[in-house]
């Protein structure tokens, strides 16, 4: 049976191990912040302090078998559930908080360690954490930086054909588009064409070959 003295360090720990990781998504201005990443792992940690240890009282009993692991297995399937609530879905297939989420369930089996007393594992782990959510994100950005959605605007003449266009544009070997919409008007058509990792040096190439087309009146073009 734990004593008060290392239920409030196991606990204490999860709170420090959580707000650390918490901190991280704060300065982020994310809705799972510093408050939210500590309750999670002090709760996890709870839940592993009462699962390892809450029934040792009835164990004694006859005909009594209790698997400790049970409670403590629910928090890896009940987490899901906040973390579904940091993930945002924006227009376009654009998704938002995976990170977070997936932060969050980190935090959790972070509060478990720490709860079960594998003090080691759960310090490494938020180390870890930390390096995949704050130094490696410069390196990230750096490498993906040429490759962006970007969505090309493109007003035509009015009254013209568009066929060999489009063909050029749907054919095109440098492009990879994602969606396609047109719409006519008496000023001339627009076409929304969406690209998915375009290089921005191959859209600079294929835009000022599109401004060469005598059928185009302007192009845009935004991330």
């Amino acid at each position: 049976m734990l004593t008060s003295q290392e239920i409030i360090i196991r606990l204490a720990l999860a709170s420090l191990l959580g707000a650390l990781i918490g901190l991280e998504r704060e300065r982020k201005d994310w809705a799972a912040g510093l408050r939210t990443h500590m309750m999670v792992c002090v709760g996890a940690c709870l839940i592993m302090i009462v699962s390892a240890f809450g029934f040792s009282d009835i164990l004694n009993e006859e005909h009594v078998s209790l698997d400790p692991s049970r409670i403590a297995a629910q928090v890896v399937s009940g987490i899901g559930f906040i973390g579904a609530g940091t993930i945002i879905f924006l227009k376009q297939g654009t998704i938002r908080g995976l990170t977070t989420a997936s932060g969050l369930w980190t935090v959790a089996a972070i509060g478990l360690a720490t709860g079960s007393g594998l003090y080691f594992a759960a310090a490494a782990t938020t180390c870890i954490a930390l390096i995949i959510l704050w130094a490696l994100k410069p390196l990230e950005e750096r490498f993906f930086k040429k490759y962006r959605h970007m969505t090309l605007r493109i007003v035509t003449q009015p009254n013209v054909d568009h066929t060999e266009f489009l063909k050029g544009i749907l054919n095109n070997e440098k492009l990879k588009i994602t969606s396609f919409t047109f719409n006519k008007s008496e000023a001339g058509s627009i076409f929304l064409i969406t690209f998915e990792n375009i290089n921005i040096n191959k859209m600079d190439i294929v835009i000022n070959e599109l401004k060469n087309d005598p059928i185009i009146q302007e192009i845009f073009w935004s991330n």
